[in-house]
Parts: structure tokens; sequence; C-alpha cells
């Protein structure tokens, strides 16, 4: 295919030899990721969410089922009617709720997406203007390794100027969302006013900046840390602005992104529950971080926790999931030696 643009090896390489399922809209980057893959010899299957909001989306659903009919693909639909009051966040949910309805119903290993440099870079500016840290400024990632399934964005350095090149050149067919030029969504203010033409001319130079301070993050927030089942304990830093960076990326990959007021009430209280459901508690060398919970323990096992000194508000999730006392003494030992 003419100007095939070239996907990370260390991307192609994980998407070998595994299930996945492509995120389709029947837009330029969707489109265009769709043969990419095919390109590169990637299997996938397809899932798509009807909002009916509008009338073309029924054009974008026929051009979907053309398409896994002529490349004996799978395609998953979801029709869905949400309320109008904040429309973007709601429809984020139902789509993501879907997906994983999917993936754990068929056994996908792999979400793809097609979030593209123009994408990431949106996100960095509008985290920007809210106040955030590296975490949140780098939020987006090509390979991000989750719990049920992994969600993989092999198009993070690669322009929309240059996806739509790619289907130009191909004669390849794609659908554009006029939602995407309202100015009432934040992100589309960014687009339009500073994202679009800032990646158009200085693309060469962002991906070289994506990319050190990629390596810059890893310097400042070293993983270390346990995790058993959904339990975490890291190491506490000597600066708490970095434990919170650390903090930040754990509950974002538990599926709850942090605001500023949150992230201030763990700073100050150091033992909080987030959202009602999220349990943060700071020891003196550690954090520690788990699903909240509230049962009834034994005195037994309430009394083990007392002498191995884990906090209280953490103890009824251990209980809950027979995390055992024992091997997590152990496995803090060896993070604190």
């Amino acid at each position: 295919m003419q100007l095939l643009p070239k996907l990370h090896k260390s991307t192609l390489d994980f998407l070998q030899n595994s299930q996945n399922l492509l995120a389709f809209s029947a837009g330029v980057d969707s489109s265009a990721l769709f043969f990419i893959l095919q390109a590169y010899d990637i299997d996938f299957d397809l899932a798509m969410v009807d909002y009916n909001t509008r009338t073309q989306s029924k054009d974008e659903i026929i051009y979907a089922k053309e398409l896994v009919k002529n490349s004996d693909k799978t395609l998953y639909l979801h029709s869905c009617k949400l309320n109008n009051s904040n429309f973007e966040h709601n429809a984020r949910i139902e789509r993501y709720d879907f997906f994983e309805e999917v993936i754990l119903n068929h056994d996908y290993d792999n979400l793809i997406t097609a979030h593209q440099l123009n994408d990431k870079f949106e996100w960095f500016l509008m985290q920007l203007g809210r106040g955030s840290g590296l975490v949140e400024l780098l939020g987006m990632q090509e390979i991000e390794l989750g719990e049920k399934f992994n969600k993989v964005k092999p198009l993070l350095h690669i322009s929309k100027q240059e996806l739509s090149g790619f289907l130009k050149a191909n004669y390849i067919k794609s659908f554009f969302d006029k939602s995407n030029d309202s100015k009432k969504y934040f992100r589309n203010q960014i687009r339009s006013k500073y994202a679009t033409s800032f990646v158009d001319e200085f693309q060469e130079g962002l991906i070289k900046s994506f990319k050190y301070l990629a390596e810059d993050k890893k310097l400042l927030l070293p993983e270390e840390m346990i995790k058993i089942k959904e339990l975490y304990v890291l190491k506490r830093d000597k600066i708490d602005l970095k434990s919170i960076r650390q903090i930040d990326k754990i509950v974002k990959k538990i599926g709850i992104l942090m605001s500023k007021t949150q992230r201030d009430e763990v700073l100050r209280t150091k033992d909080c529950v987030i959202t009602d459901k999220i349990t943060i508690v700071f020891t003196k060398d550690l954090i520690y971080i788990s699903p909240f919970e509230k049962t009834d323990m034994p005195k037994k096992f309430k009394e083990l926790c007392r002498i191995e000194k884990i906090p209280s508000k953490i103890r009824p999730y251990l209980h809950k999931d027979e995390i055992d006392i024992t091997s997590l003494k152990s496995q803090v030992q060896k993070l604190l030696s």
C-alpha cells in the first residue's frame, strides 16, 4: 500500500499471535488503522457503537459490515441512546463498558484504539490547562497493560494529516463526524485553536519531545510496588508529591481519574476513600491502595493484621479477597529491603 505508516516493531510484536479487538468508528483514524493492521498482517476483529445521534451513523455501520465481509472478520455492534447531559463522558463509559463486555465474553487479549499524535497532543494541552502533572500530561501510552485486557494505541507517533494522506493515496473510504467541529466541547476548542496547526508545523520535534518526556518519566517515577489481586503496595517517597504521581497512575489503571481536589485530599489526610471505591492509606514507609470494602472480620484475622501493622481501612479488602497476610508481609519486607 502507498504511504503506509511505519508502526513500532515492539507494538507489532506485542499484537502478533494475540486476540485483538479494534475499536472502530469508520472515521479517518480507525479506517486507516484497519488497513494498516491488515498490511502488517495483524489479526483482529471490530467493535462499534451507534449512539443514534446522527443519520450518517447508519451508513458508517453499513461500511463496517462491508469491511468485515470482505476480510473475514467479526463485527460486534452496540446501539444505545444517551442523555444529552454530559454526553461525551457518558458515551465514553458506554463505549468502554461494551468493549470490555465483548473482550471478556470472547477472550480477546488487547483492545486496539486509533488514537494518534494529534489526540496525544490535544490531551497534553488539556491537562496542561488544568494544572496537571507529568502522569496526567503523558496519559496516553502505546501499550497499557491491564488486569482484564491490554490497551494498545499503535498510532500515537503518527499525525492525523499523515493518516489522511494514506487514505487518499489508497482510495480508502472514511467518514467525518461533524460533532468533532462543535465548539461546545473543550477538546474541540483545543483542537481548533492550538493543536492541529502546531502538529502540522512541528510534528517531528513533537514526536521527539514525547519520547524524551517518556524516558524522563521512567526516571522520576520508578516502578517499586507490590500487586496482589487488586491490592497495590508501594514505597513511600520522601517527597509526597512524587508519591501522588504513582498513586494517580495506579488509580487510573483501576479506572478512576482523580481530580485536583481528590489529590489534595490524599496528600492532606494520607488516609482516605476516593469516590467510595478506592482506599488510599499512607504509613511511615508504605502506601496501600485497594478497593474500598466494608465487611465483618474474625477477631483472629484483625489481630494478625494489627501485629503486621496493616492499616485498618485496608483490612476488609484483604479479608474479602482472601489475601494471605504472611505472604504479603514477606513481599513488603523485600520491597523495603
